[in-house]
């Protein structure tokens, strides 16, 4: 968090070089990523192995590659968000492999390039795809300009990504048929978690701050569907527990919350929480909750405009450097390009440092696994596989460590169509992730994204008419069914929203001095009308669950 008197926008900013490179703890499914993209990747890939004919690996792996996508995402929905990431690679893969049929202009292609890669960042971000996010896809699509097409293959080889893209859907499906509702039951393990965090802690904001945003996560997981089974109600009513906490934290039981988070994990039943009551019914509010959806797509995509900006802008030039250095694959710099953009300043110049370190780390990785890669066929494709399960099982520690993985595996990938010169292809990562990296970040420092702070203004405002209405509610003496249970859940994600407005602009480095006290105050009285609510729906602290 930035300090209460921000520098203005010609004070020198701290570059955090370390934390950037800090590794942290392994994700709790690390290993399903991991092994859904083998899963994927391997029966296309021995298949044309098998038919000898292995220059078409990068057209299944486009497909393939989808099985990386919504993992913490219930099955229902997990369905059609993986479905749209088919279509959306496809989408992109058709476009490209057109281009690449009517053109071999390579400034046109990285032109191409960079608008569809700052359209695949737009709508990842307005549309929570989540990781990986635009960067798997922008690989794809940028690497196929490259790749010599007429427009009579083009069909031929889209169904060959489609036929991969229905695979890696059905990998990633798989696991629903032994543990249905295990996404839900990690989210809400991990707001019991936080909540447990927060009770241990109640004067931390943070603590609170991630508290908050965990059951926000968790809500969102249980009401991505309308299907309610008795396991999902049950998911509820603990996610509830949580919000009491986080209501009462000095009448809870940390224990107790945390109890619970570890008999969620397996798949044994759901434990029921006591002392719950006919309240809850109220607090659930699933229906209320279902109604309001999402905000429109539009609405969404609005204030990313000065990302996309800098996405198609830095992914341009630095693919126009690397042609004018003579680099033979200019994609690469633009992807590395591409790769490096986040919500803001402060994280694109993280995600750079981390890119460009995993990155020649990757290319010594190359160096020592090229004469086993180069022993035939079936070793390079094995060598791809486990370098995949590497990049997934690595990249949640930390996105420098998955790169070390990416790379050599991206290097590779390019010998599928016949072998290359090692020298050649090591020399132009390196110079092509120097080129992307720093012309890159300097496209994202050079477009400002100053209507940050106003976007602050609005999520205050948003915050305010919800906590009047919350209020408002308080003071009648009996006010409609469900209208308290909307009302809380406006202004609980009114709260969370505020923070994350509020974390995004701190890190835009040339921008006016932030309200941060008024963030704190509204934040502060958010959470304390938040706890009004919960104890006016008769839910009250520990305690009264034990009587």
């Amino acid at each position: 968090m930035s300090s209460a008197n921000p520098p203005g926008p010609s004070s020198a900013r701290r570059f955090p070089l370390a934390d950037a490179l800090r590794l942290g703890r392994p994700s709790d499914i690390w290993f399903k990523p991991a092994l859904s993209v083998v899963v994927a990747v391997a029966p296309p890939n021995l298949t044309l192995l098998a038919l000898g004919r292995l220059d078409l690996a990068m057209y299944t792996m486009a497909g393939s590659l989808c099985a990386l996508y919504a993992h913490s995402r219930p099955y229902a929905a997990r369905a059609r968000v993986l479905a749209r990431v088919v279509a959306g690679m496809l989408g992109g893969l058709a476009v490209a492999l057109v281009t690449a049929s009517l053109t071999t202009n390579a400034a046109v292609l990285v032109t191409v390039g960079a608008l569809l890669a700052a359209a695949q960042k737009t709508l990842c971000d307005a549309t929570r795809v989540g990781p990986p996010g635009h960067v798997v896809l922008a690989f794809v699509s940028s690497a196929s300009l490259f790749v010599p097409q007429s427009l009579g293959q083009v069909p031929g080889h889209l169904a060959l990504g489609a036929a991969a893209g229905a695979w890696a859907w059905a990998v990633g499906m798989a696991p629903g048929l032994v543990r249905p509702h295990g996404p839900e039951r990690r989210a809400t393990a991990h707001a019991l978690n936080a909540a447990a965090v927060s009770a241990a802690a109640p004067d931390d904001p943070r603590a609170r701050a991630a508290a908050a945003a965990a059951v926000h996560t968790a809500w969102t997981s249980l009401l991505s569907t309308g299907a309610r089974s008795a396991p999902r109600r049950a998911l509820e009513r603990l996610v509830v527990r949580a919000e009491v906490a986080l209501a009462a934290p000095t009448g809870t039981d940390p224990e107790r919350l945390r109890g619970w988070a570890r008999d969620l994990s397996g798949t044994g039943p759901v434990p029921s929480p006591d002392g719950l009551g006919a309240a809850a019914d109220e607090l659930l509010g699933v229906d209320a909750a279902l109604a309001h959806g999402e905000p429109p797509l539009l609405r969404r995509l609005r204030p990313l405009a000065p990302i996309a900006l800098r996405t198609a802008l830095g992914c341009a030039l630095a693919g126009y450097v690397s042609l004018a250095l003579g680099v033979g694959r200019p994609y690469w710099a633009l992807v590395t390009a591409a790769s490096l953009y986040q919500a803001n300043v402060t994280l694109t110049w993280s995600r750079g440092v981390q890119r460009v370190t995993g990155n020649l780390l990757g290319v010594a990785a190359f160096a020592l696994l090229v004469p086993l890669a180069h022993a035939g066929p079936a070793a390079l494709v094995l060598c791809c596989l486990a370098l995949n399960f590497g990049a997934e099982a690595l990249i949640g520690r930390n996105y420098w460590l998955g790169s070390v993985c990416v790379t050599p595996m991206a290097l590779l990938i390019t010998e599928f169509a016949h072998v290359q010169r090692p020298g050649e292809l090591m020399t132009d990562r390196v110079l092509d992730t120097l080129v992307g990296a720093l012309v890159g970040f300097a496209a994202a420092v050079a477009v400002t994204n100053r209507r940050a702070g106003d976007r602050i203004e609005d999520a205050l405002a948003s915050l305010g008419r919800a906590q009047e209405r919350a209020a408002g509610l308080l003071a009648e003496e009996g006010p409609p069914p469900g209208e308290l249970e909307s009302a809380r859940r406006g202004l609980s994600a009114a709260v969370v929203h505020l923070r994350s407005t509020a974390d995004t602009a701190a890190g835009e480095w040339w921008r006016r001095a932030l309200p941060e006290e008024r963030v704190m105050r509204a934040e502060q009285a958010g959470h304390r009308t938040l706890a009004a609510t919960v104890r006016r729906q008769g839910l009250h602290c520990w305690e009264d669950a034990r009587a």
